[in-house]
């Protein structure tokens, strides 16, 4: 498996490429702001044709470039439903204080867009991608999810399998998504951490839409923004006072 990511933009968001080997079909996950070339020259290193963008929700400082990617390579966008109106109107997910710094620039959809649905995986570029509705973020906020193979220290070891969440802005190293933007919800976010997130292995890679990666386990034990949060069916009592996250859009 093939997975390199890059910050970009005044954000520095984290865009994925996503491939099952160098050669082969590819996706491509969150091309914010500027993402662009770089998007390219990944491609380009690695001999990998582009099938597809990924949106993990519609923030703009994730899909700045997603039309043009679309366009140039003639792929669809695939997107919730809830967040596909900010494609073409990227003001309803900001605001009208962070949408000045939009401008006059005009957006507008790719010419195909397909809309995830909760719980509903896609293929594409021979690769199960796991769709996990998770708002609060945003309300059409997504978890993708994939199983990377992880060779054993010696040829003789077993290789082991390490689920992958593509996190967009519901989970970061230590944070969480901030929720004072339209369509934000603070409880609704730690319900779907708690939820979609927290009852996976504890060797579950968590890559983010802004920082480094993470795990499951290292959020579970650090995380102050977690701290008392346990997946559903538990007896612990979800705090209410925990600070708030404030990464990204």
């Amino acid at each position: 498996m093939l997975i390199t990511g890059f910050p970009a933009g005044m954000f520095q968001t984290n865009c994925y490429v996503v491939a099952a080997e160098p050669g082969s079909d590819a996706v491509i996950i969150d091309p914010g702001q500027d993402a662009a070339p770089r998007v390219r020259e990944l491609l380009a290193e690695n001999d990998l044709t582009p099938v597809a963008v990924l949106l993990t929700h519609g923030h703009l400082d994730h899909t700045w470039n997603a039309t043009q990617l679309c366009d140039e390579y003639s792929i669809p966008a695939y997107i919730h439903a809830a967040d596909r109106p900010m494609l073409t109107d990227p003001g309803l997910g900001i605001g009208r204080a962070l949408g000045a710094m939009i401008g006059d620039e005009k957006f507008r959809e790719p010419e195909k867009v397909i809309e995830f649905s909760d719980g509903e995986p896609v293929e594409l570029a021979g690769i199960h991608f796991s769709v996990d509705l998770a708002p609060g973020h945003t309300q059409g906020s997504v978890l993708l999810g994939i199983e990377v193979t992880v060779p054993g220290e010696s040829p003789s070891d077993t290789p082991t399998r390490v689920p992958v969440r593509f996190a967009g802005d519901v989970l970061f190293a230590g944070s969480i998504g901030r929720t004072d933007l339209p369509g934000g919800s603070h409880q609704q976010l730690l319900d779907s951490i708690a939820a979609k997130l927290l009852p996976l292995p504890d060797d579950t890679l968590v890559l983010p839409g802004h920082g480094p990666q993470t795990t499951i386990a290292q959020e579970r034990a650090t995380n102050p923004f977690l701290a008392g949060l346990r997946a559903p069916g538990t007896d612990t009592t979800i705090a209410t006072d925990r600070p708030k996250g404030r990464h990204g859009l």
